[in-house]
């Protein structure tokens, strides 16, 4: 094994004048019947309707799960330099100052809300009641 010359082995050596393997083109290639492509892709976006505010059902209380999610979202934010929607008083932690806008409801994002039947709502942090 050791007076053995390695060379280069394990196939995929295509100087012989073989053509590579391109899978990425069979998918487009295959077509159903009609010339038609046989995956049909949808949007999500199409599906979804925005409820009016006047028609929201959802509670206007924010869930832990949301809260937790806007202040890491928002402390990603101020510690990649965005402007801080609040007076400092020395804070240099992303993750108190954000605490502190979303205390004062100064956090400038929209929670979307979606519903079973596909519909979603949208609520300001401004508009949710943090306990």
């Amino acid at each position: 094994m050791g007076d053995e010359e390695y060379d280069g082995g394990g196939g995929g050596d295509f100087s012989g004048g073989e053509e590579p393997i391109d899978d990425f083109d069979d998918a487009a290639d295959e077509a159903g019947e009609g010339g038609e492509p046989a995956v049909e892709f949808i949007n999500a976006e199409d599906s979804s309707v925005a409820v009016a505010i006047a028609n929201r059902t959802t509670t206007p209380y924010m869930t832990k799960y949301e809260r937790a999610r806007v202040l890491g979202t928002r402390a990603l934010q101020i510690s990649m330099g965005a402007p801080v929607m609040v007076e400092l008083e020395g804070e240099t932690d992303p993750l108190k100052i954000s605490m502190k806008e979303l205390k004062a409801k100064k956090i400038p994002i929209i929670i979307r809300r979606y519903l079973p039947d596909g519909s979603y709502e949208d609520w300001s942090v401004e508009e949710l009641i943090v306990e």
